[in-house]
Formats: C-alpha cells, structure tokens, sequence
C-alpha cells in the first residue's frame, strides 16, 4: 500500500516579509483593498490576514472582526443595484421603440396592403453592416 502523503501534491511553505505583511495590512485598514481580496490575490487564508491585521494595526485588538470587508461588500452591491437599475431603464427604452416600430410597420403594412414584416423578414445583417437577403425569391 503507497503512503497517502505521496498521493497528494504537498503545498511549499511560502514566507512573507514583514514589510510585505505591513504593506498589505496598510492597504487592508486605508480601504484599498479587502482581506478577501488580498486572500484571493495571494492564496492566502483569511485567518492569517487577520493574524497580520492584529499585528501590525493598533486600530484593530484581537478578536476584532474588521467592517472594511463588510463596507466594500456593501459598496459592490449599490454598486450593481445601480447598474442593474440602470440596464433595467435601458431595456425598457429599447423595448418601447420595439413597440413603436412595430406599430409603425403594422400600419405601414395596412397602408400599403401588404404583409411588410412577411415581405421582409428573411433580411439578415450581415458583418459588415449591410443586409443581404437570405433568398433571393421575387
């Protein structure tokens, strides 16, 4: 039977220097940044974020769980609140000139007496900007 350790990949231990770890702390507390973020970034685990966080900011004491995270969490989320809004009102405008041209072709269609969007709907866009018609059937 192989031993199990020689199944799985062992990870190298990595070392960070102290000014690294001040640096990253620093951009963590000023908001640059978040301990998600950081942990992502540099695959490292958020308790040893919080460890650094605890050590080398006076503003945070141990078992202090920091709002940074939390208010750049919140922050996103306006963030897309915000933008989700904003596609909604465009969606929205784009649908009511749907509408409009739909409505303009109906009675274009009655106007002239014939089925516009049957005469026409076989036109394609083509790459370059131009359409072209897929048959070409008088």
């Amino acid at each position: 039977m192989k031993n199990r350790r020689s199944q799985f990949k062992l990870k190298s231990r990595r070392y960070f220097s102290e000014d690294f770890k001040k640096q990253k702390v620093h951009e963590i507390v000023t908001k640059k940044t978040t301990i998600r973020e950081v942990s992502m970034l540099y695959e490292i685990k958020s308790a040893i974020l919080y460890r650094w966080l605890y050590k080398y900011s006076p503003d945070h004491p141990k078992q202090t769980k920091i709002v940074v995270e939390m208010e750049s969490e919140s922050q996103k989320a306006l963030f897309y609140k915000e933008k989700v809004a904003e596609l909604e009102r465009h969606v929205g405008q784009k649908q009511i000139q749907l509408d409009f041209l739909e409505k303009l072709i109906e009675l274009a269609s009655e106007e002239l007496k014939m089925d516009l969007k049957k005469n026409f709907s076989s036109k394609l866009l083509n790459g370059s900007g131009s359409t072209s018609r897929k048959n070409h059937s008088p």
